[in-house]
């Protein structure tokens, strides 16, 4: 048994998988059991009583985590005119315009974040096999294919993170790091929670939230009481 194996269980040990845990207390506890020599990331997971596989039940949208994720992202902008100078001001990493499109396609990817101007997106779309699959390709619904290239990067930089829900009905967000003290932690779960129970799509019908469970990038999932979200 590897020693990571011998810490998990013991991490274990320490949660009542019976239980389901007030929000505050969940993360409190997911933050008392982490284990990992480095800063482990803390996740909400929330399972969701709708069918990704309609249109009209697709949960998506962007919040702003008042605390952040403990990190900076490089943000990287594509546009045009005007609008490169502008996100050079606003704090873009990198800036450019069909070069840059270019260079992404060559392989380069050195950045966490990518916002596009409506006018250049005829080309950016040629980057969605590329962007797609990691979550970075630019999209009128999250905020990153506008005009205002200042907001949406000042909002990129201060902690905007994406929710999507997967093809099971899931949806996985981080909300900080182990590191971060209880209650700012908590007010970026208890935001992005918020969120999502506010996506809530017309058409689902039933239970909506089914499920939250929180943890850190190594230890075990802690059950969340959702009856109070």
């Amino acid at each position: 048994m590897s020693k990571d194996g011998k810490k998990y269980k013991q991490a274990l040990t320490q949660i009542d998988v019976q239980k389901a845990y007030a929000l505050a207390e969940g993360l409190s506890l997911a933050k008392k059991v982490a284990f990992a020599k480095f800063d482990e990331t803390l996740e909400v997971t929330m399972v969701l009583g709708v069918d990704p596989r309609k249109a009209d039940q697709m949960v998506r949208g962007t919040v702003v985590l008042p605390h952040g994720l403990g990190k900076s992202k490089r943000v990287c902008v594509i546009a045009s005119g005007d609008k490169q100078k502008e996100a050079r001001e606003a704090g873009a990493d990198v800036v450019g315009g069909e070069e840059l499109v270019a260079k992404i396609k060559e392989g380069w990817l050195d950045f966490d974040a990518v916002i596009a101007t409506p006018d250049v997106m005829k080309v950016v779309g040629t980057l969605g096999k590329i962007l797609g699959p990691r979550g970075l390709m630019p999209n009128p619904k999250t905020g990153t294919v506008t005009f205002d290239v200042t907001k949406a990067i000042t909002e990129t930089k201060a902690g905007k993170v994406e929710f999507r829900v997967d093809k099971t009905g899931v949806i996985h967000v981080p909300v900080g790091k182990v590191s971060f003290a209880e209650e700012k932690i908590y007010e970026n779960a208890k935001v992005l929670v918020d969120a999502v129970v506010k996506a809530k799509p017309q058409t689902s019908k039933g239970r909506y939230v089914k499920g939250v469970y929180v943890g850190t990038t190594m230890g075990p999932g802690i059950k969340i009481d959702s009856s109070g979200l």
